[in-house]
């Protein structure tokens, strides 16, 4: 007889952490729901990313970890800008300098050499983005274009040895 107490208390006492834990459930689990929509709307409100590193702007690397390569070699991009629709046609003239980061496995795979063999292709997509631009945009945002053509360059190499875009020259008329 006791042996069968002890199991109906035992079995009384399973029944109710099993009761206890599901209302427990219950009432946290809608608010951890709605303590993550929270932190959401407070990431976006103020752009964070949430994954983090996924940035397109430059890296912080040590200067003898990057190497720039001109991609213009004297010689400056003409490129005919989209139009602002006060009938006149611009275009920007433009010198363009890669930063690689010397120390990643993508610098290993093209290097600057990669980087020469491609330059045709890497020009192409440069004059895209910029033409895709009117000339207030380009005057007004020019970093953004600039990240513009170095995510494109990322997707292309598939790799983020390419740690900058930038324009020493740059003339918009």
């Amino acid at each position: 007889m006791k042996k069968n107490l002890m199991s109906v208390l035992i079995l009384a006492l399973v029944v109710a952490n099993l009761v206890l834990t599901a209302i427990l459930m219950i009432s946290v689990v809608p608010q951890t729901k709605k303590a993550n929509e929270l932190v959401t709307k407070v990431c976006s409100a103020i752009d964070l990313e949430l994954e983090g590193g996924k940035d397109n702007s430059s890296l912080y690397i040590p200067m003898d970890q990057l190497e720039p390569i001109d991609l213009s070699e004297g010689a400056s991009l003409t490129i005919n800008l989209k139009d602002s629709g006060d009938g006149e046609k611009h275009h920007a003239v433009i010198s363009v300098t890669l930063s690689l980061n010397t120390k990643s496995d993508g610098y290993k795979t093209y290097g600057p050499d990669g980087i020469t063999a491609k330059q045709k292709l890497i020009e192409a997509e440069v004059v895209k983005i910029v033409g895709s631009h009117t000339l207030e945009e380009m005057q007004a945002d020019q970093a953004g274009v600039q990240d513009e053509i170095l995510s494109r360059l990322r997707r292309m190499f598939e790799s983020d040895f390419i740690v900058s875009v930038s324009f020493p020259t740059y003339n918009y008329e």
